[in-house]
């Protein structure tokens, strides 16, 4: 919320995120309930020219232009070797952690999660899941397309019980400045109601 505040650009909103994220770090609960579960966050930053995507560990991070064609995010870290932008210490951390040798090519997601980032868009999960509903209909996207994506209960992507889909957004961006931005927000946890 901050980025949207201080920030006209995605690429300004990406720098307002990670400048308060080196300044005052992240963490918290991330369930209402009394079991202690906290995690990294990832974020989709859009304006009417450019998208990022930001990934967070700790106070290190990895960020990415979106270059074209469709880009998902969903609870673990997907960027691997496309960095467009990185915390300053970034690699050099992974390398003191033991988590990088410092000789391949840096992948983000393999050293600082447990991914296998090689089948990261085949196996079943909700970033894979995500990744091949949005390819579906890569090209004919609609507002009412994406919102389809959204509810779906049976990839994952709306989830419930212990972990349950806590809200969801749709934007239409047009490139033309003269039409007006439209967001459509969940009113309800579950976007199938």
């Amino acid at each position: 919320r901050l980025g949207l505040e201080r920030a006209d650009t995605a690429e300004k909103a990406l720098t307002v995120i990670v400048d308060l994220l080196e300044k005052y770090g992240q963490g918290g609960n991330c369930m209402e309930s009394h079991m202690v579960f906290t995690y990294h966050n990832s974020f989709l930053i859009a304006d009417r020219k450019e998208a990022w995507v930001l990934e967070t560990s700790g106070k290190y991070w990895a960020a990415e232009k979106v270059e074209g064609g469709v880009r998902n995010i969903s609870n673990q870290l997907s960027i691997t070797t496309k960095i467009d932008r990185e915390h300053p210490e970034l690699k050099e951390y992974a390398k003191s952690k033991g988590w990088w040798n410092g000789k391949k090519e840096f992948d983000f997601a393999a050293a600082y999660s447990y991914v296998n980032t090689a089948r990261m868009t085949t196996s079943r999960g909700r970033y894979c899941e995500g990744y091949k509903l949005l390819n579906k209909h890569k090209g004919f996207i609609t507002s009412e397309i994406m919102m389809e994506i959204l509810r779906d209960k049976e990839s994952g992507i709306n989830m419930e019980g212990g972990f349950m889909t806590t809200g969801s957004m749709v934007s239409v961006l047009p490139q033309q400045p003269n039409l007006p931005c439209i967001h459509y927000l969940t009113g309800t946890p579950d976007p199938a109601r």
